[in-house]
């Protein structure tokens, strides 16, 4: 049984506990947060039994093999270094890291220690029926692609307070925590073009801004040698459109890019064939039993294997996420940092 840390106690930690008792294969015992009240309202009910408010004893004196980080986006580099240097096991939820600069730094780190593995919380990559989507993706390959149009577009409750002028605003609008549409829901769909077309050659983004100068939701365009890939996503508004990849007859539809339930394939007749693939309750249970795999044999040929097709994988969507922010001139205070 591993014994699970956490930082971040928001809703998606609760979906990440849920998908990590039902492996079976999880047990919390420490929790961090701002506040040991807040640590301990949200960790006893899972059973946890360590509460700090300091990070550095948390991961000095807390008992767990690994870390998962929620935090705000721009406090997950200097928390996965702290993990990294105690040697723990990684997961860090989507965006990994803000910028190629801090990316390499953390994969220095890892170099220097070679008993801790960092994994990005990609949910949608690891489940069956995303890979059985892929398998089709490299059939309809073999003769021809013309691209695709992926839409992740949610409504977010917190843009209520923006809209109103309730400062502080939540940290996924500011700049300050690297939030904003692209560094959220944005990253799912860059994982989508990614782990269908690789990395494409050139890449722009037309952001719509909020008043805080995050934007709210935007179009990117991804281009490939010969065909484009669309992304159209957002958090201040609801889209009920589908994802769809591009053959020359024939496509590809996923009813959900970030959350597969249902992908069907579209023949040059345009008879439809569901793609047949089991389907968790929970789409992040798939990626804890990946990760409890890895962790449990960390140096095991195939998982290491895994591990560093799915470091490549996120090193590389944070390049195109990076490349993304700077066609649209949008900047956060670690950027600074960058060459």
């Amino acid at each position: 049984m591993l014994k699970l840390g956490v930082i971040g106690t928001n809703i998606i930690t609760d979906q990440m506990l849920d998908a990590a008792k039902a492996t079976g294969k999880y047990e919390l015992t420490a929790v961090y947060s701002r506040t040991l009240e807040h640590a301990e309202k949200f960790g006893k009910p899972y059973g946890a039994t360590e509460f700090y408010d300091d990070i550095d004893k948390f991961f000095e004196e807390g008992d767990f093999d690994v870390v998962y980080i929620a935090s705000p986006n721009s406090l997950h580099y200097q928390q996965a270094r702290k993990a990294i240097e105690n040697d723990k096991f990684i997961i860090v939820e989507k965006p990994a890291f803000v910028n190629p600069s801090e990316y390499s730094a953390i994969e220095s780190l890892l170099a220097a220690h070679p008993k801790a593995r960092l994994v990005e919380a990609a949910r949608h990559i690891h489940t069956k029926i995303y890979q059985a989507a892929l398998k089709k993706v490299d059939e309809m390959k073999e003769h021809y692609v013309q691209g695709a149009t992926i839409t992740v577009m949610k409504y977010s409750s917190r843009f209520d307070k923006v809209l109103n002028g309730s400062e502080p605003y939540p940290n996924i609008f500011t700049l300050k925590y690297a939030g904003g549409a692209l560094m959220d829901l944005g990253v799912y769909a860059v994982y989508g073009a990614v782990t269908i077309y690789g990395e494409p050659e050139s890449v722009v983004y037309f952001p719509t801004l909020t008043k805080t100068g995050v934007d709210g939701k935007g179009v990117a365009i991804l281009n490939y040698d010969k065909f484009t890939v669309t992304l159209n996503f957002g958090k201040t508004a609801n889209s009920h459109l589908y994802s769809e990849v591009y053959g020359l007859k024939d496509t590809l539809v996923f009813d959900s890019i970030f959350d597969t339930r249902k992908v069907t394939y579209y023949d040059a007749d345009q008879n439809a064939h569901p793609i047949e693939a089991p389907v968790e309750e929970n789409s992040m249970t798939d990626e804890m039993n990946d990760f409890a795999d890895l962790f449990n044999n960390p140096d095991d040929e195939e998982e290491m294997k895994k591990y560093k097709h799915w470091l490549e994988l996120s090193k590389t969507v944070n390049s195109v996420m990076y490349s993304l922010r700077q066609s649209a001139q949008l900047v956060f205070p670690s950027d600074n940092d960058q060459e």
